[in-house]
């Protein structure tokens, strides 16, 4: 474990990594899904989203979460998620979510998949 410059810790990148889940599977399952913002600007293809916030594991510097903290989202929020609100809190606060809704979907679809 390593101290960030807040205060906060974190692990090592190496153990992220070893312990990081890798679940294509879920990954083409959570691809099938409509788009969890469900409004009428949704555009394009669903894409597997990996939370940047994730509800379980951690996160690497420059490394996604694992695939367990994966949301669908369409091709035009995806990007919005990253060009425009820069995080989830953000994201699906604009949206009318909860902060949290993204981890708690994650966590749902991993669990009940």
């Amino acid at each position: 474990m390593r101290l960030s410059g807040d205060g906060r810790f974190f692990a090592s990148e190496k153990a992220v990594k070893k312990d990081r889940v890798k679940d294509r599977k879920h990954l083409e399952f959570v691809s099938e899904l409509e788009c969890c913002v469900k409004d009428i600007s949704c555009q394009g293809p669903t894409q597997a989203h990996h939370l940047m916030k994730p509800w379980v594991g951690g996160r690497g510097m420059g490394m996604r979460a694992d695939d367990r903290n994966a949301v669908p989202l369409c091709f035009f929020h995806h990007s919005q998620l990253h060009t425009k609100f820069g995080n989830e809190f953000k994201f699906f606060a604009r949206y009318f979510r909860s902060e949290t809704f993204g981890q708690e979907l994650a966590q749902s679809l991993y669990e009940n998949k």
